[in-house]
């Protein structure tokens, strides 16, 4: 490969400011997020288990049983809402999903008490960075500012991303778990590339073939992806689905230096410490979400394992497999979870936003200034961002088949890694699923969307004619979206309206 080359292995980022704009969108992202955001005052679907949970966790470190009439004592700020029990074995919980994102929801109550706003306020800040990451990541694998920024800006404007960070629920912080793992593999491609490019100007190419040293943003992915799957299991997903894109991208960059047998050289030169940063690194990190299962008695199954003997030997030996008995209960509750849901949908369903889940609706009387009022959160998307997102993502399909992009790749994989798996459970399990199951797919639609606007937008050195056809395409889509998310916010927000206007929001039956 000659010299002149080499650049199109790091293309150059583009210079200028580039935190500030990312930044500015987030901030609009958060001012969408934490406005109102103590409204309903009233626990919404499942805050009724996670909020009180998260409380459980704080107070003992493990989750515990509740008193009857708990929601309606929690909701209104009270603390005094757990069963009493004889012993503390008799008072535990058994609980189906991981307990970091409950610590994550715990760490708001514990900053600003037992309200709407302590309970949902660290899901909205996880919402507003993932605007964020999403914005800064799409600039380097566009190297445009203006197609991060606008990658952020979508976001910030989709419907179900937006609900699900004003809830106390559990599938914000998978997907920005999730996405920051794929961030920091991004960035790892770059850096793991630049050391590549280094070694050929400077070492022989018939030399010992190089290694590519610790990879930090490796490590940092593993940590991300072991977070995502220390809040919900489905984030193992990604684990796996991650790791074999940073494998190929491995072997891309140590054949596009024209290096022999690619891929076996990253099996043995990158994968014995990837294997760690990706495999061992998850698992330490969902180990660790257990701490407070681990330091405390009142867990459930915390001490099935009982033994004799005291000290090191039984708290790590009897506690690990204690804990491996546990998750085993709750993969077989996980396989058997078919119960029947006014609010629940197929997979196949989702991209076309058939079947959303109302999160919350009351009639109100004497609030909207007419006789019927409605007010309601629908977990939805936004449907010009669904929609052209659904576009966006078969031309990445042909793109990918075309040319091979490593962009259009990565974000039909992780798309994929986020969606597919739910058409086994469902033909397999006849699990009970829901819209916002589709959450941690939402960053990569919006990628999807960020590749085939620069598609619209055409090269920089493209003829001026077709850059300003190609700018007002899309800033005619943007604003396209901008105004459907105005149009759709009050019924996202809990806004009290009249039941007319609510009624004309409902775009399809499956709405109501």
């Amino acid at each position: 490969m000659p010299l002149t080359a080499l650049p199109r292995l790091v293309p150059p980022m583009p210079g200028g400011r580039g935190w500030l704009g990312p930044l500015a969108v987030a901030a609009f992202g958060g001012f969408l997020r934490f406005y109102r955001l103590d409204v309903p005052q009233a626990l919404v679907f499942d805050e009724l288990y996670y909020a009180k949970d998260a409380y459980s966790l704080i107070r003992f470190g493990v989750e515990r049983q509740f008193a009857d009439g708990a929601d309606q004592v929690f909701a209104r700020g009270g603390t005094d809402v757990f069963r009493a029990c004889g012993t503390v074995e008799e008072c535990a919980a058994y609980v189906a999903h991981p307990p970091l994102g409950k610590w994550l929801i715990g760490a708001g109550e514990w900053l600003f008490g037992v309200t709407p706003f302590g309970w949902r306020c660290v899901a909205a800040l996880a919402g507003t960075l993932s605007v964020l990451v999403l914005a800064r990541t799409a600039r380097r694998m566009t190297r445009s500012t203006l197609l991060g920024c606008l990658a952020g800006l979508l976001l910030a404007l989709d419907g179900l991303h937006l609900v699900l960070s004003r809830s106390a629920l559990l599938d914000v912080f998978l997907m920005f778990w999730v996405l920051a793992g794929f961030a920091c593999l991004v960035a790892d491609r770059d850096a793991a590339r630049a050391r590549l490019t280094e070694w050929y100007r400077t070492s022989p190419l018939h030399g010992p073939a190089p290694r590519l040293g610790a990879r930090p943003w490796r490590l940092a992915a593993g940590v991300c992806l072991g977070a995502a799957t220390a809040t919900k299991w489905t984030g193992l997903l990604f684990v796996v689905a991650f790791g074999i894109m940073t494998f190929v991208w491995d072997c891309g960059a140590r054949r596009a230096v024209g290096l022999p047998r690619p891929c076996r050289q990253a099996a043995r030169l990158d994968w014995p410490l990837g294997l760690a940063w990706l495999g061992a690194v998850p698992a330490v990190v969902y180990v660790a979400s257990f701490a407070g299962w681990f330091a405390s008695a009142g867990g459930w199954g915390r001490n099935w394992d009982r033994a004799t003997a005291n000290g090191w030997a039984y708290f790590v030996f009897d506690s690990l497999r204690s804990l491996v008995r546990y998750q085993s209960q709750v993969f077989g509750f996980h396989q058997g979870l078919s119960s029947h849901h006014d609010y629940q949908s197929d997979p196949w369903t989702w991209p076309l936003l058939l079947r959303p889940v109302a999160f919350f609706y009351r009639s109100p009387d004497g609030t909207c200034g007419a006789a019927s009022c409605s007010q309601e959160i629908l977990g939805t998307g936004t449907p010009v961002i669904w929609y052209g997102g659904l576009l966006a993502l078969i031309a990445m399909v042909v793109r990918y088949l075309r040319t091979r992009d490593w962009r259009a790749g990565a974000v039909l994989l992780a798309y994929g890694a986020g969606w597919l798996p739910w058409f086994y459970f469902a033909l397999a399990d006849d699990r009970t699923m829901y819209l916002f199951y589709a959450l941690p797919a939402v960053p990569f639609m919006v990628l999807g969307l960020v590749l085939a606007c620069g598609l619209v937008l055409g090269p920089p050195g493209a003829p001026a004619v077709r850059r300003s056809t190609g700018a007002a395409v899309v800033g005619a889509f943007t604003l396209l979206a901008l105004v459907n998310f105005w149009w759709l916010s009050p019924v996202l927000t809990a806004v009290p309206v009249p039941y007319d206007v609510w009624l004309s929001r409902m775009l399809l039956r499956g709405w109501i």
